[in-house]
C-alpha cells in the first residue's frame, strides 16, 4: 500500500489496515470487525490524532449530503462531506450555515470533533451547529443521539476526539442565506489595534487579524461584514480598505483567496479565506493554535511580541480570530469566549517545537487552550468536564477499540 500521510505531510500513518468503506453499512462492519480502529476524514490535523498501527478507516466514500428539512432548518450529511460541497448544495436551495472555517476543504465530522472555528464574537466554533449525531460504536451498532434524547450527555458527545465511536451523520442547523462583503485593511497601527481590540474584533461578523508580530502594525485585518448588518467600512483605525485583493502571505498567488474589496457574494464565498476550486497551499507547512480568555487577548499578543526574534524566520504567518463561548465539554471555548492564536509555520520541525515551549510558557498561564488537531507539548488542561468526558468515553467504548496513543495522552487514560 502506498503510504499515507496527512495533508502536511508530517504525519505518516502506520495502519496494518487502511480500509474506504462505502456506505455506513460497511463502516459498521469494518468497526464490529476490527480490535483497533481510528477514523480519517480530510486529514487536515497536524499532530497523530487519526493514527493507529492496527486499522485506519478513511470516510472518502461517505460524504453525502441526505436530507434538507426546510421546516426544521436542519441538514442531514454523512461525517465524510466536505464542507464547502454542503454549502454549495444548501445554498442552491436558499439556506447557509452560520460560519465556516477559513478552508472549506475540511471534513464535517474531523472538523466538529476537534471543535475546529471560524471568527466573529458572536459566532461558536462549528460544532455548536450540530443538533443530532449518528455514531458507530465499538460493537458496530448505529446509535441515534440529539440534545431532546439525551439532554444530561449531548454536549459531550459532538467535540469527541474520535474517541466514542465513528460519527456516521450529523445534522446541523440551518439559516436562511445571507450575503457577505469582505475588505482586507493593511498596516493597522499595532497600538491603536491593541488599546482597541475588542472593538477591533467586533467590528463585523467575521474578523480575522494576520500578523508576524513585529513592533508597529498588524499585517492585515480581514473583514467580513454581513449586508444585512450595516455598509461596507469605510475606514478602520484610520486605514482605509485595501482596493487589490491580497493574500495572507505578501507574494503569494491571490486567485486561491475569497472575493475581497467590498465585493457583496454569498456567505459560502466570503467566510472562508480560501476558494472550494484552489488547494490554498502545498501543504508545506506546519500548524499550532492555543485559545485564551478574550480578556486576555492584548496581554496574549504582547507576550508573543517577546518571541518575535525566535518566532519569525520560523512563521510564515500568525492569524488571531474569535469564538463566541459554548457548552460543549470539551470545547476550548466551552464556558468562555475566547480569542485564537494560530500560527502557521514553516515545515522546520524541531525549531517549531523548540518555540513552541515557549510559546505555552507564556500562554498557559493566560489559560490558554490548544487546538486539539495541531501542535502542542503540553498535556491541555483546564476542562471543567473533563473527567465527565471520561466517564462518557468509558460507557461507549469500554474495550478502548477507539483509544490510540494521541487520545491516552491527553485524555491521561
Amino acid at each position: 500500500m502506498i503510504s499515507q500521510t496527512n495533508w502536511a505531510g508530517n504525519i505518516v500513518f502506520s495502519p496494518k489496515r487502511w480500509l474506504v468503506p462505502s456506505s455506513i453499512v460497511e463502516l459498521q462492519g469494518a468497526i464490529a470487525a476490527n480490535r483497533k480502529v481510528r477514523i480519517a476524514g480530510s486529514r487536515h490535523s497536524f499532530n497523530n490524532i487519526v493514527d493507529s498501527n492496527e486499522t485506519i478507516v478513511s470516510t472518502d466514500n461517505l460524504n453525502r449530503v441526505i436530507n434538507i428539512d426546510g421546516d426544521a432548518m436542519t441538514v442531514l450529511v454523512e461525517g465524510g462531506a466536505r464542507y464547502g460541497d454542503l454549502a454549495t448544495t444548501i445554498e442552491r436551495k436558499g439556506f447557509a450555515l452560520a460560519n465556516l472555517a477559513s478552508l472549506p476543504h475540511i471534513s464535517i465530522a474531523g472538523a466538529v470533533a476537534t471543535a475546529t472555528h471560524g471568527s466573529g464574537v458572536g459566532n461558536g466554533n462549528l460544532a455548536t451547529a450540530v443538533t443530532e449525531l449518528q455514531i458507530i460504536t465499538a460493537d458496530g451498532t448505529l446509535a441515534t443521539f440529539s440534545r431532546e434524547s439525551h439532554p444530561s450527555e449531548f454536549d459531550g458527545m459532538v467535540v469527541n476526539l474520535g474517541a466514542l465511536g465513528a460519527i456516521a451523520t450529523l445534522k446541523l442547523r440551518l439559516e436562511p442565506t445571507y450575503q457577505i462583503c469582505q475588505q482586507v485593511f493593511c498596516h493597522v497601527p499595532l497600538g491603536l489595534a491593541l488599546e482597541n481590540i475588542d472593538a477591533l474584533l467586533s467590528c463585523a461578523y467575521s474578523v480575522s487579524l494576520f500578523t508576524t508580530y513585529g513592533e508597529h502594525t498588524v499585517d492585515q485585518v480581514w473583514v467580513k461584514r454581513r449586508t444585512d448588518q450595516g455598509p461596507p467600512i469605510t475606514e478602520l483605525l484610520g486605514v482605509v480598505p485595501a482596493s487589490d485583493k491580497l493574500h495572507p502571505l505578501a507574494g503569494h498567488d491571490t486567485a486561491c483567496c475569497t472575493t475581497q474589496q467590498g465585493i457583496d457574494g454569498p456567505w459560502h464565498e466570503r467566510l472562508p479565506h480560501f476558494c472550494m476550486d484552489f488547494t490554498p497551499s502545498s501543504g508545506d507547512e506546519l500548524q499550532s493554535e492555543y485559545f485564551i480568555p478574550r480578556e486576555h487577548t492584548a496581554a496574549a499578543y504582547r507576550a508573543l511580541m517577546v518571541l518575535f526574534a525566535e518566532i519569525q524566520p520560523l512563521l510564515y504567518v500568525s492569524e488571531i480570530r474569535t469564538v463566541r463561548a459554548d457548552s460543549l465539554w470539551l470545547s476550548p471555548a466551552y464556558g468562555n469566549d475566547v480569542t485564537t492564536f494560530h500560527f502557521t509555520w514553516r515545515q522546520k520541525s524541531n525549531r517549531v517545537l523548540a518555540v513552541l515551549e515557549k510559546i505555552e510558557a507564556l500562554l498557559l498561564p493566560l489559560g490558554a487552550k490548544p487546538h486539539w488537531g495541531k501542535l502542542s507539548l503540553h498535556k491541555p488542561t483546564g476542562y471543567a468536564k473533563m473527567s465527565d468526558f471520561i466517564s462518557l468515553r468509558q460507557a461507549f467504548d469500554i474495550g478502548k477499540k477507539f483509544v490510540n496513543p494521541y487520545v491516552e495522552r491527553v485524555l491521561g487514560i
